[in-house]
Parts: C-alpha cells; sequence; structure tokens
C-alpha cells in the first residue's frame, strides 16, 4: 500500500571535501531525523534533475559550490521552475543563490555590509586601506579570492570580480534562520579559525541586525545563514548571506537545540508541500 507520508528527495555531496566541516557526518544526522516523517531519498547533486520527478519537495543541503557543476544546477534550475518542483530553500533567493552580486545592491542601499565595488570607477567608494580583498562575482568557499594592496586595484581586470576592504575584525559570527525564524547564532572567537565555532548569545541589536537581510531576502520556506563580521569600532558588518546550502554546524548545539532545530525544519518543509494546514485540521 502506497506511504501517504510525504516523499523527499535530499541533495547532498557526501564526499565533498570541505575545509573545516564533515559534510556527511551532518547530512547523515539530518537525513536520520527527517525521515521520522518523510519518505526520503539521498542523491548526488549531479543526479538531482533526472530524479527529482515525483517527490513531494528536493531539498538541496551540503551540495557544494554549484561553481564546480554550473552547467548542471543551471539546467536543475530550469527543470524545477518549469514543472513546478518544490525545492527547499525556494530558488527566489536574493543572496548567494544567486551569485554575490547583492554585496553591491546592500551597500548601494545602505545596509550595514562590507562596502563592495565591481568598477575601477567606484574605487574612491571604497575607504583607504593597505589590503583589499578581490572575490569572483560567483565564487564559493573561498575559491578565487586573494588580497590585493591599494596600489594594484587599478591593474585589476574589473570582469565579474569584487572588490572589498580588507577589515581587521574582532571575530566572525553566524546567525542561522528557518523561514524568517532566527535559531541560533555560533561564533568563531579566533579570526583565523573560522569553523572553531562556539555557541553564541546574540544581544537584541544583534538579532535586529541579522533580521533585517533575512527579511530583505525573498525566501519563504528554507533556511538561511547570515554570516556577519564585528568590526573594531564594534558594529557588524555583513560578510555574506547564505540562502542556497548553508552549513549548520550541527555539531556544535547542545542536543535540545538539535531537537529544536530539527523540529522547526520539519515544519517549514511540511508548510512548503502544504501539509501543515492538513495536520493541524486533524490535530496532528
Amino acid at each position: 500500500m502506497p506511504s501517504a507520508r510525504p516523499r523527499v528527495l535530499y541533495v547532498s555531496d557526501l564526499a565533498y571535501p570541505a575545509k573545516g566541516r564533515r559534510y556527511c557526518d551532518e547530512d547523515i544526522f539530518l537525513t536520520s531525523r527527517l525521515r521520522e516523517e518523510f519518505d526520503l531519498a539521498v542523491c548526488h547533486p549531479l543526479d538531482a534533475a533526472a530524479l527529482m520527478t515525483g517527490f513531494d519537495a528536493v531539498v538541496v543541503r551540503n551540495s557544494g559550490p554549484v561553481l564546480h557543476y554550473q552547467a548542471h544546477y543551471d539546467a536543475f534550475r530550469k527543470q524545477a521552475v518549469a514543472e513546478g518542483v518544490r525545492v527547499y530553500n525556494q530558488l527566489s533567493g536574493k543572496g548567494d543563490m544567486a551569485g554575490k552580486g547583492y554585496l553591491l545592491d546592500l551597500t548601494a542601499a545602505g545596509f550595514p555590509v562590507i562596502p563592495t565595488i565591481d568598477r575601477a570607477d567606484d574605487l574612491d567608494r571604497l575607504p583607504d586601506v593597505d589590503t583589499y580583498v578581490v572575490k569572483p562575482k560567483l565564487g564559493a568557499d573561498s575559491i578565487g579570492l586573494e588580497f590585493v594592496p591599494r596600489d594594484r586595484l587599478r591593474e585589476l581586470s574589473y570582469d565579474n570580480i569584487l572588490v572589498q576592504p580588507r577589515i581587521d575584525f574582532r571575530y566572525e559570527v553566524s546567525f542561522y534562520f528557518v523561514d524568517h525564524t532566527f535559531q541560533y547564532a555560533l561564533y568563531a572567537p579566533r579570526p583565523d579559525e573560522r569553523w572553531a565555532l562556539e555557541p553564541y548569545e546574540p544581544t537584541e541589536r544583534d538579532r535586529e541586525f541579522a533580521q533585517r537581510f533575512v527579511d530583505w531576502n525573498d525566501i519563504a520556506y528554507g533556511i538561511q545563514r547570515v554570516d556577519a563580521c564585528r568590526a573594531p569600532d564594534g558594529e557588524l558588518l555583513l560578510v555574506e548571506l547564505e540562502d542556497l546550502n548553508p552549513y549548520l554546524s550541527l555539531d556544535v548545539l547542545s542536543p535540545d537545540a538539535r531537537d529544536a532545530f530539527v523540529s522547526r525544519v520539519k515544519t517549514s518543509l511540511r508548510g512548503l508541500i502544504g501539509q501543515e494546514t492538513v495536520r493541524a485540521a486533524h490535530g496532528v
């Protein structure tokens, strides 16, 4: 007899060698918990387009930088939109899901973000520092990132790159959201150890900072990570808005915090699939 439970295709590159992270451990844990309520299959991102038909939702998780398989990812997106496939995160994201051009938009709009330009004519809009960060607009996982002294900025070929001042930050901190609801925060107290994370208790002002970016984004269902740095003056500045496949560092959380996060993700997924209202009507 067919199962009445929703069918979920979970996309992950379990073998991707992420620096300082173990994708496989996180996804083994998360799939084990999602199986409590969903019929679930796991596939590699290169297989997602061929397999996704017939599933109630496709969950894109630790699938690695899409620039390694850009053509396959573009084809997956096109097919998912054409067939009306429910994808989690939703494909309407304006953050890293669409490349890093949003950093230009946020800079122009006056958001608290590291100042970002993509034209030599705009160099005077950046603060005068010794070193600048140059990164590709479609970069990920620090791929293609380089540090450039100010006297070399005019020599760059401004072709699909972004330029930012290098910030001498105190630490990096990440805020994790399901849909538009804050879940937890983690920080790296040592600037040279990005993935040596510890629990972080945000202030109300910290949470308001992170919430601005999540509210700006066009995702109703999905997991987002707001990465920020604490500048020397004490203010937070956005580093990245990860809305495609953010690593969650669930191993750093307490068991209770992990359980709460998983519960919220289940609720979000049911909402995407359209089952949450059905469950509520039946008192489930």
